[in-house]
């Protein structure tokens, strides 16, 4: 008897209903996930061994104080300890750019700056462009020229070209290149943010 006539027969019909089923199960997961109490969720381990420091800042015009690990970066204090998760890490090793922020008014990467370097100083991110519900010029002007694409280099883009517009409110465009040259684009649209740039330059944005 051949191995053919030895497997089951699995008709259309039996493939699709398993695969229904098994997309069902995949999305309620997530349902299901979400439905569990909060109090489920692990606590926060403090390791008192870890040096912490208190920490002066003003972030987006707002002065904070804050109890930071010595060891976290500015980007950890960020994202996972005040929710502002418009700066992205891409790399961790400060090579692409996505989590560039602007430290006393120039760009850095924010992922190899301690937080506790941050004391006394003020730090602006993505979300502190707009005001009062409106975009920011340079926010604008990325939208019209097509900047963003997968949008995951966005916001350092946006924070790169802020603190070029900053010190230099008049940019050729090879200013613009040098000054987003430590920003990586995974979808290779540097033409359209070099536009926009200079597009929001020419309309007055600073």
């Amino acid at each position: 008897m051949s191995k053919n006539k030895n497997r089951k027969k699995i008709s259309r019909r039996k493939f699709l209903k398993g695969t229904g089923a098994a997309f069902a199960v995949a999305t309620a997961a997530p349902k299901l996930e979400a439905q569990r109490p909060a109090s489920t969720a692990p606590a926060a381990v403090v390791d008192p061994s870890v040096p912490r420091t208190t920490i002066r800042v003003v972030i987006n015009g707002a002065e904070r104080r804050i109890e930071v690990e010595d060891r976290w970066t500015l980007v950890e204090l960020l994202r996972d300890h005040l929710q502002l998760t418009g700066t992205k890490i891409g790399c961790d090793p400060g090579e692409c750019g996505a989590c560039t922020v602007l430290l006393d008014g120039k760009p850095v990467y924010s992922c190899s700056n301690l937080a506790v370097w941050a004391d006394g100083r003020s730090v602006q991110t993505v979300e502190g462009l707009a005001e009062n519900g409106r975009l920011d010029p340079l926010q604008r002007s990325f939208i019209e020229h097509d900047g963003p694409q997968c949008g995951f280099c966005t916001s350092g883009q946006l924070m790169a070209a802020k603190g070029l517009l900053t010190r230099n409110a008049h940019p050729t465009a090879d200013d613009v290149r040098a000054g987003l040259t430590g920003n990586l684009c995974r979808c290779s649209n540097y033409n359209h943010y070099v536009e926009a740039v200079l597009a929001a330059a020419k309309g007055g944005a600073r």
